[in-house]
């Protein structure tokens, strides 16, 4: 397996999270962004010069793809060098009843140590430390978009029936309930993740994720959407797992029910594409307005 990801990822983490656009891009010959609308491949850059009109650029990532995340890393800084101060990251990997302890972090008001104790980091942190340092860095806000899993274990074992009967405190944390449930294609293509074949009148799904995942959709969508309410300029970059935005379903569903006048662009990572670098690019068009096929032999995160 090849290491070249594993040693630049080695090289940014060592240099205390100051990686420059530049240094970033020392991947460039493991990756190809292609535009499924105009056919062609583009440059990072070529996203960025984009974003003028945009509000939301959703990138659906791959969680252990070390490529994604540098380039993750790369967006970031191209978006603040164009827009300054009005970017604004937001995660999935953070949930909204720990933003209070972001907010505190990035004010330089407590420890890096209770923060990582405090706002439970995932396990993969480091992938994404570079992007929160650079927030901190440069004075930029960090939203903590996602609903706590304790509470997508209510709607999925309870359904929002369960979630009513929270506290007000704890309803902070979520989306406005009721939510919509995911629907048509999508509830189709989450239903087929847990093994339901639509072909046969018999199968079922082994698992309902239909309410937890519509969750998580609705509650990191309000999360984008209330931001936008108070900083109506703000150019927003959103880190999320590929299967909550691709093909336009999701979290970009749920959106657009919260106002459909949010503008946005769909960024999906494809870290598995077969013949890589010799994409069938067209196999993908329906992912989004842009794909980043990945080298599929630059060793994983984890």
């Amino acid at each position: 397996m090849k290491l070249s990801g594993l040693v630049l990822l080695t090289i940014l983490s060592a240099s205390a999270f100051t990686a420059t656009a530049d240094e970033v891009i020392f991947a460039k010959n493991d990756f190809i962004i292609y535009s499924t609308k105009d056919k062609k491949i583009v440059k990072p850059i070529e996203i960025i010069n984009q974003m003028d009109s945009i509000n939301v650029l959703f990138f659906g990532e791959e969680h252990n793809d070390s490529i994604g995340h540098m380039m993750q890393n790369l967006i970031l800084q191209l978006l603040y060098k164009k827009f300054d101060s009005r970017v604004v990251l937001s995660m999935e990997m953070f949930d909204r009843d720990v933003q209070y302890i972001m907010d505190e972090y990035l004010q330089g008001i407590i420890k890096r140590s209770y923060f990582l104790k405090d706002s439970k980091v995932w396990s993969n942190y480091s992938d994404y430390e570079p992007m929160v340092e650079f927030a901190k860095q440069n004075g930029l806000s960090v939203i903590c978009a996602n609903a706590p899993f304790r509470y997508v274990n209510v709607a999925s074992t309870q359904g929002i029936d369960g979630l009513m009967k929270l506290s007000p405190d704890a309803k902070k944390s979520l989306a406005p309930l009721p939510y919509n449930l995911a629907a048509g294609a999508y509830a189709d293509k989450l239903n087929a993740l847990m093994g339901h074949d639509p072909n046969d009148p018999n199968s079922k799904p082994s698992y309902n994720m239909i309410p937890g995942q519509s969750l998580w959709d609705a509650t990191m969508a309000y999360s984008i959407y209330e931001r936008l309410q108070v900083k109506k300029d703000a150019k927003i970059l959103h880190l999320v797992g590929r299967f909550h935005v691709e093909e336009g379903f999701g979290i970009v569903q749920r959106m657009a029910e919260f106002d459909a006048n949010i503008k946005s662009i769909i960024l999906t990572l494809v870290g598995d594409a077969e013949n890589y670098p010799n994409v069938k690019f067209e196999d993908y068009k329906n992912l989004g307005e842009y794909i980043i096929f990945t080298n599929p032999e630059v060793l994983k995160s984890y």
